[in-house]
């Protein structure tokens, strides 16, 4: 018997969320470096995959708000930003009006920061401060948002894999301001690849936790991460190389106003799932599929996708009216 129905706002589960809709969607690496232009050719082939990745991006947001999340969508026209559709990268958002603007480590990335994003978040809900720790790329120090780090909001605590995109003391000068503790860990794909993103291997939500536990490279690392997890009160549901291959990993928690806790994750990952798996997650949360193929192509998948809004909503008060003297 499952438990997800409507619950109290978790701290962990953002009930609304930003998403990218692409136009000039590409996975070409060569794309993702350039500092000054998209690769993507005119081929029709590009055009079909870049109208793909449109409308899978178009159908998560309608599945997301059908099933009671507020969905802000932005349209990306320009050709310079083929993997704006990962904003994840560049933004996040915390409890107490923080929004937070990431050291990319690819320069043309940097492009996809956006400031309409930003004055949406200001204008609709209470921003105390924006954090914007993009001047550390002058350093070559990068922190690729959630992509990077994998937030305890519960437990106050961030897991990252150290690599390229997640330097260790850009790493610990975000936790030193937002009062997080670092838990850092080595980990390694099957083929000997180091993880990129922790995102890769790990997903918290608030009763629950899927991690790929065999990635860890170090074993008292591993034992002490699966500890923390279990103590924090979750059910630690293990996760084969496969399905990390299979983006299980990428998945994201949400909060339904109608429906309680979701875990939103693509298609490809569900069907990767065990059945005693799935049941162990609906234990805590309903599953909610996204039709990612074209997306999880350029390597992220629906955690990606979605920058959660951890912020209260601003309360608009009517204009009194004046009664004439």
């Amino acid at each position: 018997m499952t438990n997800h129905r409507p619950t109290l706002r978790s701290v962990q589960a953002p009930s609304a969320v930003v998403m990218i809709r692409p136009l000039f969607f590409s996975t070409s690496k060569d794309a993702a470096q350039s500092s000054s232009r998209s690769l993507i050719g005119e081929s029709q082939r590009d055009i079909d995959f870049a109208e793909q990745a449109y409308v899978e991006i178009s159908a998560a947001a309608d599945e997301l708000s059908r099933h009671g999340v507020d969905v802000h969508l932005f349209e990306d026209k320009s050709r310079d930003t083929p993997k704006s559709v990962f904003l994840n990268n560049w933004l996040s958002t915390h409890a107490g009006g923080y929004v937070t603007i990431y050291p990319m480590q690819a320069e043309s990335r940097r492009k996809e920061r956006r400031d309409d994003v930003i004055e949406l978040l200001k204008t609709e809900y209470r921003v105390q401060d924006v954090v914007d720790f993009s001047e550390l790329e002058e350093e070559q120090q990068f922190l690729e948002g959630t992509g990077a780090m994998v937030f305890d909001n519960i437990e106050r605590v961030v897991y990252a894999v150290p690599s390229n995109h997640a330097d260790k003391q850009a790493l610990e000068q975000f936790c030193d301001h937002f009062k997080y503790e670092p838990v850092i860990f080595e980990a390694q794909h099957s083929d000997g690849k180091p993880v990129a993103h922790t995102n890769a291997v790990l997903c918290i939500g608030t009763g629950i936790a899927l991690i790929g536990s065999d990635l860890i490279i170090d074993p008292a690392q591993k034992a002490e991460i699966i500890r923390r997890l279990e103590q924090s009160g979750r059910l630690v549901v293990q996760l084969s190389n496969g399905q990390i291959e299979a983006c299980v990993g990428r998945s994201i928690e949400l909060h339904s106003k109608t429906e309680g806790l979701l875990l939103a994750m693509s298609e490809g990952a569900y069907a990767s799932l065990h059945q005693e798996q799935i049941d162990l997650i609906e234990q805590s949360t309903k599953i909610v599929q996204l039709k990612l193929d074209t997306i999880e192509q350029a390597g992220g998948s629906a955690r990606c996708t979605m920058a959660g809004i951890h912020l209260n909503l601003r309360e608009f008060e009517p204009e009194l009216e004046t009664e004439a003297t």
